[in-house]
């Protein structure tokens, strides 16, 4: 059995996508590779076939690596409700609630299951190919750490650092994190890589060059500007991560997705955002909102509160008038329910009964249980695969049937995640939002579906690992251990 732990100078470094690049290159060289990630913080989650709830990233990588995913590959899920407590979900199931102040030393029992999936992963395939969080060098949380370099010290895991060239800074944040970590954890770092970088290689190799000087860690390889390439993200520091890579043509369809506080399940949208045709634009204007053909209401990991911001913004107003306009509105699990008449919360936001938005004829009441599965639902003579994960069980009490949930006139409400994802729903629900809103709008003729256009994607990182790495090292150094 073999390890490799990627982490990075930050967040969004571009750790999740080379372990996706890593998973499929090297499994299509016949390793039996699997991801990890001890721990994710992210409102990007996932259905498992067994009805676990994992990270999206994880998911994705599962699918790289073309293994079925299992929660044994992100045993610990945090997913924040507040800025100052998170929901715990351990190995796919809900497990209660972990405060701030709580996070670098109320975790020894999450480490523990941490620990133990890693070694029955380990155990059973050929290689682990693990995922960091945010940076090493947070050394305020090393104590507790259990993702990172306490990770790799508890496996004796090889590491490896990567920055994104693009944000700036990258050669100040290979060196701040290296000298950062102290002896211990240094020795387990053993090379780096450079994202997203564009220009001349000749300009960048000198400033490389000081750093293995510095720090005795060798460059892996450099990874190009990869345009196109936007797999699902663990987090939502970027929503709309294929914003510059789509042209949206002449004369679009106009989709606004309201950027909520706590957004969750964002990756509903991405499948929009790849149609032809569409300029999906994510916001918190209620202009924006009012100009838009379709608005889209997403997923939320806090409804109650999401829903008092939806009235604070102006955003309220615009849905309940464009409801009356009979102007196109989809809700979507939280989105859904805020769509509600009432709410009745002692679950996430422990508030009681709250007034919805009206404009759907749902009352919705928090479960302690939690619902994750994955289901199908059938549209207009077509089945609509998906998943679910909710708290909120929704008493329909008129409107016409729309999935699992509702549609009055052109507001239409559901809790199922992923539907777009159906190619052949997704065109025919949009060719219904162009005719109500009198738009010129039809499928391309020939465009890639969304799970061809995922799996071009992953074929793209593979690829580019494969050209622009140094993969026999790294499997040399997975297979010889730290030392």
């Amino acid at each position: 059995m073999s390890g490799l732990l990627v982490a990075g100078t930050s967040s969004d470094a571009g750790k999740s996508a080379l372990v996706t690049g890593l998973c499929r290159a090297l499994a299509r060289r016949g390793v039996d590779v699997v991801p990890f990630k001890a721990q994710n913080m992210s409102n990007n989650s996932m259905v498992c076939p067994d009805g676990a709830e994992i990270g999206r990233a994880q998911y994705v990588q599962a699918t790289a690596a073309g293994v079925v995913p299992h929660a044994l590959m992100n045993p610990v899920l945090l997913k924040p409700g507040t800025d100052r407590r998170s929901f715990i979900v351990l190995m796919g199931e809900p497990a209660g609630e972990l405060e701030a102040g709580e996070y670098a030393t109320g975790r020894r029992e999450l480490a523990r299951v941490a620990f133990e999936s890693y070694a029955d992963l380990a155990a059973h395939h050929e290689l682990v190919i693990c995922e960091g969080a945010g940076s090493p060098a947070e050394i305020n949380l090393r104590r507790g750490d259990y993702v990172n370099m306490g990770l790799a010290r508890h496996f004796d895991l090889p590491t490896i650092l990567i920055g994104d060239i693009d944000r700036g800074g990258v050669l100040a944040g290979l060196y701040g994190t290296w000298a950062l970590l102290d002896q211990a954890d240094r020795a387990l770092l053993r090379g780096y890589v450079i994202n997203k970088f564009r220009g001349d290689r000749a300009l960048l190799d000198p400033g490389l060059q000081e750093i293995t000087r510095r720090t005795q860690m060798p460059c892996l390889g450099v990874l190009p500007w990869l345009p196109g390439v936007w797999i699902d993200g663990e987090d939502a520091l970027q929503v709309d991560r294929w914003r510059r890579d789509l042209p949206v043509g002449d004369d679009p369809l106009r989709v606004a997705v309201v950027d909520l506080p706590r957004i969750s399940n964002a990756t509903d949208v991405d499948a929009l955002a790849g149609e032809p045709g569409l300029d999906v634009e994510v916001t918190d204007s209620p202009a924006v909102c009012e100009q838009a053909d379709l608005v889209v209401l997403p997923g939320s990991r806090s409804t109650v509160d999401d829903l008092a911001w939806l009235h604070a913004r102006g955003i309220a107003e615009v849905l309940v008038r464009r409801h009356g306009l009979r102007r196109p509105i989809l809700g979507i699990c939280g989105g859904y329910e805020m769509l509600a008449e009432q709410l009745d919360d002692e679950v996430e936001s422990r508030a009681g009964t709250v007034p919805g938005l009206g404009i759907l004829p749902v009352e919705v009441r928090f479960a302690k249980a939690k619902t994750t599965r994955v289901a199908s639902y059938r549209f207009e003579q077509r089945d609509v695969h998906g998943y679910e994960i909710h708290h909120g069980v929704c008493e329909v009490h008129g409107g016409e049937p729309f999935l699992d949930g509702v549609r009055v006139g052109q507001t239409y409400g559901t809790m199922l995640h992923a539907s777009m994802e159906n190619d052949g729903f997704r065109r025919l629900f949009l060719q219904r939002i162009a005719a109500a809103t009198h738009r010129a709008w039809r499928p391309q003729a020939g465009a890639p579906g969304h799970a061809a256009r995922r799996e071009a994607m992953i074929d793209t990182l593979a690829e580019a690992v494969e050209e622009h790495l140094d993969v026999d090292a790294l499997l040399g150094l997975a297979a010889g251990g730290s030392r």
